[in-house]
Formats: structure tokens, C-alpha cells, sequence
């Protein structure tokens, strides 16, 4: 038996659900399937449970894309405020952390929960808990297997996300599909993840568990945030950060001295004389006598020359990892490249040759900073993707 609707959307992730949910209060008959027992998977363990729904500086800049201009239209039609007007509308309490990152009082269920009430107001038919067969397309129609069942559409929407955090669920289906249907996949890699280190620096994994507020560069991104040690390499907020920039075989730099005036060794050496290094660095105690024993500098800040005391600063300011690679998509937060936006409509997310289908959220390449970035994409660009069904 095939059943029809006017949209299909694949995934029941926060794209699949706003998108779902606007198209289905738009009048159209919505059929949403997830693989998993249950949607919203991923938003339930966001946040540390408390989900970091949006970011109030959330602009196109904020995005990382082979194409850094196919955001703007969506972000700019769908922004953190009319997210927050929702969130507001359903009495859910929230309070902003630093830099923008907007998080729930209580639990993510809370934004499942909105979501699915958005998504029954449509009329949206939710299916989980089988797998999506074959999906094909003739005449303008869209045929998708779900489990026993055949449903057909003439609008199907691809909000599967990316392969990351695969313990969830994740896979490489939209990829699949996409090329399936001859539109371009720019090479996925993981993104917001952590960095291994080996080499001479295998030293720092010694000092897992410390943390410090660093500056971290990799290419022309730079982050200031705190860098966490671990016993695989580099995490923290300022390392998932510029990973998502960081590419193989390239240096990390951290500055592990931010905003500290110029000179400050120097005036140390004048101030506390028989001081140590490690002691007057202000950093972690562990970290502090690590990078003075890499630094070679010994004894009393006394018997140090001055130059010495500038090249050691210099190098505190501009010191180079060479990470080996990431931690991959098991850790990563997300995921860069995806369906090439190329193939897209910025203001509907409808591929070029081939009308009809839909591309939103993470399975598009369009990759957002750490602190509820992500999140906006995946409510704007469903948003757009539901207003055009």
C-alpha cells in the first residue's frame, strides 16, 4: 500500500522538525521519518542536556562554507530573535552564558517537546523507528520505503545531518542521496573536535586535565578561549574552535600569554628577581613548569639576560603544535562540507536540477562556530526549506 503526502521530510533532528512543522502549519500534508526510536536525539544531549538553542550574534560571518555568502539569506529571514520569540511563546525559561550562547533553565526535552507540539499544530505525520530504504524519483514524484511501506511526494526534504557523533545515529546517508540525485558533496570532515598531538609534543598529554584561557590560531581563524589538555592532545573551547578550520599537516599556534602587556618577563626579573619562571608565568602550576623546562631556562629570573627573557616571551606568545590529526567523528561536535551549496537555492534550499528536493541543517555545507551557531542554521534553514514547500 503507498500512501501520499505533499512534502517528505527525512530526519527528525532540529532542520527536519522546523521544517516540518512550518510547512505543516502552512497547510501542506507533511509526513516526517527518522531511523531512530524517537527525533530530536542529538538536541536532547546538546548543552549538556540544557541545550544551547541559539546565539544572539549568530550572522553569516559566524558560518564556515565553500560558498560564505549562501547563509545570509536565511539567517537574515529566520534570526535568533523569532527562535527566542518561540522559545518564549511556550514559557520555557533560558538564560545567556558567555558570548552570546543562549541555553534552556531546565532541559532540552523542553525544545523536543516544543518542536513536536509545532510539528502536531501542522498536522505532521511522525514516523520513527525504521530504517529508509530505497528512495527514487519519476514523473515528479518521489517514492521512499520506510520499513514495509511505500510513501510518495512531490517535494522531499534531506535533513539527515552529517556522519558525526555516529554512537547517535549518525551516517553518511544525505551524502549518499544527494549524489544519488547528481548534486555535489564537498568533502565532509569532522569539525569541533579535538586534536591529537604525538612527536615532541606527546610531553603535553602528561597534563591532561588542565585547562587555561589561551588564544588559539590555526590558518587566518584565530579563537580566544580556554584550552584544555588532555591524554589524547588538545581540547577546550578555543581548540574545537579552530578545528573546524584546521586542516592536516598545518600548525597550531597558542598564545599562551593573551592580552598580557608586553614586556612582562622583563618586569618580572626586576620585581622578583630570584623568582622562577614557572613561578611568575601566569598559568596552571603543572603547565607553567612544563613550558619552562621546554624553554630551557633554569634558576632565578636574575641570572636570565634580557633578550632571553623576550625570545622566551615570544615564544610563549607563539607556540606551534603539530597536531597529528583530530579525535574524527565519533568526538566531533559537527561536521564541515556537505552537500555543496552550489547545487542550492540560498532562499529555498531546493536543488537547482531537481525540483522538488530539499536539502536543510547539517547535511548542507554550511557549518557553524561552537555556542548554538549550529542550531540557528539548522532553524533557518529549515525555516526556509518549509516556507517554499
Amino acid at each position: 500500500m503507498t500512501s501520499s503526502y505533499d512534502a517528505i521530510v527525512l530526519g527528525g533532528g532540529a532542520a527536519g522538525l522546523m521544517c516540518a512543522a512550518v510547512a505543516g502549519q502552512r497547510g501542506r500534508r507533511v509526513l516526517l521519518l527518522d531511523h531512530a526510536d524517537a527525533v530530536g536525539k542529538k538536541i536532547l544531549i546538546s548543552g549538556g542536556g540544557r541545550c544551547n538553542f541559539t546565539n544572539i550574534h549568530a550572522g553569516p560571518d559566524r558560518f564556515i562554507s565553500a560558498n560564505p555568502h549562501f547563509a545570509k539569506s536565511a539567517l537574515a529571514r529566520y534570526t535568533p530573535a523569532d527562535f527566542i520569540a518561540l522559545v518564549d511563546a511556550y514559557r520555557i525559561a533560558w538564560h545567556e552564558k558567555a558570548l552570546g550562547q543562549l541555553f534552556c533553565d531546565g532541559s532540552a526535552k523542553q525544545i523536543v517537546a516544543m518542536l513536536l507540539e509545532e510539528c502536531a499544530k501542522g498536522g505532521v505525520d511522525v514516523r520513527c523507528g525504521q530504517p529508509v530504504g530505497e528512495v527514487t524519483h519519476a514523473d515528479g514524484r518521489f517514492r521512499v520505503t520506510f520499513g514495509d511501506t511505500e510513501f510518495t511526494t512531490p517535494s522531499l526534504v534531506i535533513a539527515t545531518g552529517g556522519p558525526s557523533i555516529p554512537k547517535m545515529g549518525a551516517t553518511g546517508f544525505a551524502y549518499d542521496l544527494a549524489r544519488r540525485f547528481g548534486l555535489k558533496v564537498v568533502e565532509p570532515r569532522p569539525a569541533l573536535v579535538p586534536l591529537t598531538l604525538g612527536g615532541e609534543d606527546v610531553l603535553f598529554r602528561d597534563l591532561s586535565g588542565v585547562a587555561t584561557p589561551v588564544e588559539a590560531r590555526a590558518g587566518k581563524a584565530a579563537f580566544r578561549e580556554a584550552a584544555l589538555f588532555t591524554h589524547k592532545g588538545l581540547s577546550g573551547p578555543a581548540i574545537l574552535q579552530i578545528s573546524s578550520y584546521w586542516r592536516h599537516g598545518e600548525p597550531v599556534t597558542i598564545d599562551f600569554l593573551p592580552g598580557a602587556a608586553p614586556g612582562l618577563l622583563a618586569e618580572a626579573k626586576r620585581s622578583r628577581p630570584r623568582a622562577t619562571l614557572a613561578a611568575v608565568l601566569p598559568l596552571p602550576d603543572r603547565l607553567a613548569q612544563t613550558l619552562a623546562e621546554r624553554l630551557a631556562l633554569p634558576g632565578e629570573l636574575g641570572a636570565q639576560t634580557d633578550r632571553k627573557l623576550a625570545d622566551a616571551e615570544a615564544r610563549l606568545k607563539r607556540w606551534i603544535f603539530h597536531p597529528n590529526g583530530t579525535e574524527g567523528f565519533a568526538k566531533a561536535e559537527v561536521t564541515v562540507g556537505g552537500i555543496s551549496t552550489a547545487n542550492l537555492s540560498s532562499q529555498t534550499m531546493m536543488a537547482k536540477s531537481v525540483a522538488g528536493l530539499y536539502a536543510v541543517g547539517e547535511a548542507v555545507d554550511v557549518t557553524g562556530w561552537l555556542g548554538g551557531y549550529n542550531f540557528q542554521w539548522a532553524w533557518a534553514s529549515g525555516h526556509a526549506a518549509g516556507q517554499a514547500l
